[in-house]
């Protein structure tokens, strides 16, 4: 058997890198794919009854959905900018009065209502997608990783919107301690909300959203624990 050349050890080894240079860039364009993907399935579902489903002056939400699929398949700064795109079809919903709640604030507090619209969903893109990574360094069956990752999100879409809609109404009463120009439907919760201490609140909180917390949690838990099981599957995800 002829021994390989020093030319043809380099060859070899060129030749090696461009195989693994072609596939991290196929890798880098499906996760490009998939990202598109998603940003657009948060918009419909945004703008349809999928997204958000009414209830009072709240909204019960399945847009943690496409934000578990990218914590789950893609980074945590994919993740992140699916929770943006959730976040923003909430502040356009806050702009154009098709919801009470934020509608209400945006009327007071436009750019308040933004940062409570956006920053709470792209946290919790952000932290989904880094608390996937950290179960998948520990979990041997995989599967825990998707579970645990799907409750967390709604669940952490929960606890940051009301703590972002509590900093606000509290900064909001103190120039304006009625809450004048408020809508009907929501001057009960801002009273209540701008009356109480931080831990009073924490009840309050948990009779007005206790039901919508369980349902979207528990959907979201479901659905996206199948879903996201399911797509890394079909996309050869090695951490399937």
């Amino acid at each position: 058997m002829k021994a390989m050349t020093a030319e043809d050890k380099k060859a070899a080894k060129k030749k090696g890198r461009s195989g693994s240079g072609r596939m991290r860039v196929n890798e880098r364009t499906r996760n490009l794919a998939i990202l598109g993907l998603l940003a657009a399935v948060t918009i419909i579902m945004g703008f349809t009854p999928i997204g958000y489903v009414p209830i009072g002056a709240l909204k019960v939400t399945f847009m943690t959905l496409p934000v578990i699929v990218a914590a789950a398949l893609l980074r945590p700064k994919d993740a992140a900018i699916v929770g943006g795109m959730f976040g923003l079809t909430s502040f356009i919903q806050a702009f154009t009065g098709m919801s009470v709640l934020t509608g209400a604030l945006f009327q007071l507090n436009p750019v308040l209502t933004f940062l409570l619209c956006v920053v709470p969903r792209v946290l919790e893109g952000w932290l989904g997608g880094l608390i996937f990574q950290g179960l998948q360094k520990i979990d041997k069956t995989k599967f825990v990783s998707y579970v645990l990752t799907s409750l967390s999100v709604p669940v952490m879409n929960t606890l940051f919107f009301m703590t972002a809609l509590y900093a606000e109404i509290k900064i909001i009463a103190a120039s304006n301690p009625t809450g004048s120009g408020l809508a009907e439907e929501f001057s009960k919760t801002f009273a209540g909300v701008a009356d109480k201490a931080a831990g009073d609140v924490i009840v309050f909180f948990g009779a007005m959203v206790g039901v919508q917390a369980i349902v979207e949690a528990a959907v979201c838990f479901v659905v996206g624990t199948a879903i996201t099981k399911a797509l890394a599957a079909a996309l050869g995800k090695k951490n399937t």
